[in-house]
C-alpha cells in the first residue's frame, strides 16, 4: 500500500480570496474594446459562491475601476456585495493606480469623497488583515510614505493570535518583464524593514497582471493575476502583450503560514473527480 498523509492535518485555520485589477468599466462598455471585465468578475464570484467553502474574506487588490470613474465602482459594489452577502464574508476594497480615492470612496464605501490614503485594518476572528494604499495620485508606479510605514510599524508592534496578512496594489518584488518593474513599489527596502520580525504570514500584491511568488525580509510575496486579463510573461524583451484570460487567488492561513493558489477563471473539461477513498484505492492500483 502507498504511504498517505492525513489529510487533516493541514486544515486551514483561515481561507480567503483574493481578487485582483478588475478593471470594470461603465455598462455597456468593454476594457480595450474587447473584454468583457464585469462577465469575468461575475464568473469569479459564481465560482466562489459553488465552492461550498467557508470564505474569511474577499480581498479586492485595486485597480478596481479601469477609470476611476463613480459608476464603474457602483456596478462592481452591486455585483460583488450581494454575493459577499450570500457568503456572508465581508469585502476589503484596496486602491490600486488606476483608481481615484474620491470616486473609489463614494462609490464603494458610500463615503465622503476624499482624498487620503485608504490605509485600514480588519480583523477575520484572530486573523488580522493590514490594507494598505501604496499609490500615489498621477502615477503608475507606487510608493508608501514615511506616515504610512510608521502607522504599519506601530500596528504590527502588537502580534494578532493568528498572525497577519498584508494587502497592497503595487509588488514589492520584480517581476519578469521590464515595462513591470518601470512601475513596482519604489523603496520596497523601506517596507522590507517594517516586515522584518512581524508576524505577517504573507505580503499579497497585484498590478502586473501575472501571477508570481517571491520573498521580502523572510516575507512570502505573492503577487496575484488579474481577472480582467493576463500578461504574457515569455516573449520578446521588448513588448508587453495582454491576453484574454484571468485568475484569482485562494489564500490558506496555517498556523505555521500561508500557502497562495492561483484559480483561473474559465471553467476545463474534467479529468477525473473522485473522493478521497477514491483517490487511495487508485494510487494503491498503480503498485
Amino acid at each position: 500500500m502507498p504511504i498517505l498523509l492525513d489529510p487533516t492535518a493541514h486544515t486551514p485555520t483561515h481561507i480567503l480570496i483574493q481578487i485582483s485589477d478588475t478593471h470594470i468599466v461603465r455598462e455597456g462598455e468593454l476594457m480595450h474594446g474587447k473584454v468583457d471585465t464585469y462577465a469575468a468578475l461575475r464568473t469569479v464570484l459564481d465560482q466562489i459562491e459553488a465552492s461550498t467553502l467557508k470564505i474569511g474574506a474577499l480581498l479586492l487588490t485595486g485597480d478596481l475601476a479601469d477609470r476611476g470613474d463613480l459608476l464603474a465602482y457602483q456596478r462592481l459594489r452591486d455585483l460583488v456585495e450581494p454575493a459577499a452577502a450570500r457568503l456572508g464574508t465581508p469585502v476589503l476594497y484596496g486602491v490600486g493606480n488606476h483608481d481615484s480615492r474620491g470616486p473609489f470612496r463614494e462609490g464603494l464605501l458610500g463615503a465622503e469623497p476624499t482624498a487620503e490614503a485608504h490605509d485600514y485594518v480588519h480583523w477575520v476572528g484572530d486573523l488580522r488583515i493590514i490594507m494598505l494604499d501604496t499609490t500615489e495620485p498621477g502615477e503608475h508606479s507606487g510608493f508608501l510614505s514615511t506616515a504610512q510605514l510608521r502607522w504599519l510599524a506601530d500596528e504590527l508592534a502588537t502580534a494578532a493570535p493568528d498572525g497577519t496578512i498584508l494587502a497592497l496594489h503595487h509588488p514589492p518584488v520584480p517581476s519578469p518583464l521590464a515595462m513591470v518593474n518601470s512601475l513596482l513599489l519604489a523603496e520596497p527596502q523601506n517596507l522590507a524593514d517594517v516586515l522584518a520580525g512581524s508576524d505577517v504570514k504573507i505580503v499579497l500584491a497585484g498590478h502586473a497582471h501575472h501571477a508570481s511568488a517571491g520573498v521580502l525580509s523572510g516575507v512570502p510575496v505573492w503577487v496575484a493575476g488579474a481577472t480582467a486579463y493576463r500578461i504574457r510573461t515569455l516573449g520578446p524583451a521588448d513588448r508587453i502583450t495582454g491576453l484574454v484570460g484571468g485568475e484569482y487567488t485562494r489564500i490558506d492561513v496555517y498556523p505555521e503560514g500561508a500557502v497562495a493558489t492561483a484559480v483561473p477563471i474559465a471553467t476545463s473539461e474534467v479529468v477525473y473527480d473522485m473522493t478521497l477513498d477514491e483517490v487511495v484505492q487508485l494510487a494503491a492500483d498503480y503498485h
